[in-house]
């Protein structure tokens, strides 16, 4: 189990469950991530949802349904003790994947779950000294002040005329000089 029980980098993994016990599951391994201090090992854990009308016109109404029943998505760094929390988690049958070894999803898979790939995190922070690498603002130096993780956009200062000009960059355009 340990050659492969090695993650660099967080990935969605797929926990089937018993039918009906997702919430359940759910609230098992966020109460273990907080009991064992896992949240920087476990990251999310996500029961799909989807809102579908029943009834018909004046009767009709929004209810949320699981996306896929019988099955948690969890994002976590793949390791020995991450394996073990959820595997041995009540109500957690296995992990989608050959054997007892979990597949994680693909970025395709998740785009159509609606849920966010993980990219890897920005090497630089707000003050450091970056130089564009592509874009019409190639080989360009600023100063980095504003960092948007969730869009992997960076708002740096750069030299335009004398004057210190806002510039939005996504994060693979930048690195730190």
């Amino acid at each position: 189990m340990a050659d492969r029980m090695a993650d660099k980098e967080p990935h969605w993994y797929v926990a089937h469950t018993y039918s009906g016990y997702e919430k359940k599951v759910k609230m098992d391994i966020e109460k273990t991530i907080e009991n064992r201090n896992l949240q920087d090992q476990i990251l999310e854990v996500s029961i799909p949802m989807l809102n579908v009308t029943e009834g018909e016109d004046e009767d009709s109404k929004v209810v949320p349904k699981k996306m896929f029943p019988a099955y948690v998505l969890i994002n976590m760094y793949l390791n020995d003790d991450t394996w073990y929390v959820v595997r041995n988690t009540r109500g957690v049958t296995g992990f989608v994947g050959p054997g007892s070894k979990p597949v994680p999803l693909t970025d395709a898979e998740m785009a159509s779950m609606g849920l966010k790939a993980n990219a890897p995190a920005c090497e630089f922070s707000i003050g450091d000294s970056v130089v564009v690498k592509s874009g019409v603002w190639e080989d360009t130096t600023g100063i980095v002040r504003q960092i948007n993780h969730e869009d992997r956009m960076v708002t740096i200062n750069i030299d335009m005329f004398g004057r210190e000009t806002p510039v939005e960059i996504s994060f693979n355009d930048v690195e730190i000089v």
